[in-house]
């Protein structure tokens, strides 16, 4: 090898590595930045949530009395349901339902609204008790879905977490799902609530996967509030 050879083939290795160092500090820069807006929506999460805790324990504990008054059982049902990445969780809200629900669930499945089949959707399910109508159309029953986020089960915008049997039928695509930590509210509860069926509300939770940012999560947010007043597509 002669010379101008050998200079030719040093230029090169110093370029290849300067275009590996560059690399490397590009992957850097976009793993600090992925993993800095992941903490900032856990600090903005558990602050907002730990002050509507804070604001709305008046509410908590007339929904609680109420509860207790109208029907036997505990005030907050308790739930597993699957999260971030398969793993499962406490899911928690104000009981809502008569204290044999979940036994006679098996018998309503042909009753069933839901046209895609996969959840379990009924517009006036016998389980449900009077007061529990109304919390529901309101959302009211989801509250105390705010500790699940305060504990990090849980955010406050993010796709609506489904149960193990649920996702027992899910397809590839809908595990997509589960690549970020469920919600209190979604995309899809904006836009219709219950109305919408399965596999449209799979296609809205990964389109927001795809685009979710703080400005994004600031407006579901938002829309959530008239959502929740009007109670549409709520049962």
């Amino acid at each position: 090898m002669d010379r101008d050879e050998k200079d030719e083939l040093m230029d090169y290795l110093i370029h290849q590595g300067k275009c590996k160092r560059k690399v490397k500090w590009k992957l850097f820069l976009w793993q600090v930045t992925v993993r800095g807006s992941y903490l900032f929506k856990t600090v903005v999460d558990v602050t907002c949530a730990s002050l509507g805790i804070l604001v709305l324990s008046p509410v908590f504990l007339v929904c609680a009395a109420v509860i207790r008054l109208e029907s036997p059982g505990p005030v907050i049902f308790k739930q597993k349901r699957i999260g971030r990445d398969g793993r499962p969780f406490n899911f928690y809200k104000f009981r809502s339902m008569y204290i044999d629900a979940e036994q006679r669930r098996q018998e309503l499945l042909k009753a069933n609204e839901s046209k895609d089949g996969v959840i379990f959707k009924m517009q006036k399910d016998p389980r449900v008790t009077r007061f529990g109508r109304f919390i529901r159309k309101f959302s009211i029953d989801e509250l105390p879905q705010l500790f699940n986020v305060v504990v990090g089960d849980m955010s406050l915008v993010g796709p609506r977490p489904p149960l193990p049997s649920e996702v027992a039928e899910y397809t590839l695509e809908d595990r997509k799902r589960l690549t970020v930590k469920p919600g209190i509210t979604c995309i899809w509860q904006v836009s219709g609530r219950s109305d919408i069926p399965f596999r449209q509300q799979v296609a809205l939770d990964k389109e927001y996967i795809m685009s979710r940012s703080l400005w994004r999560d600031l407006w579901i947010l938002l829309k959530t509030v008239p959502a929740v007043l009007t109670g549409k597509g709520a049962y």
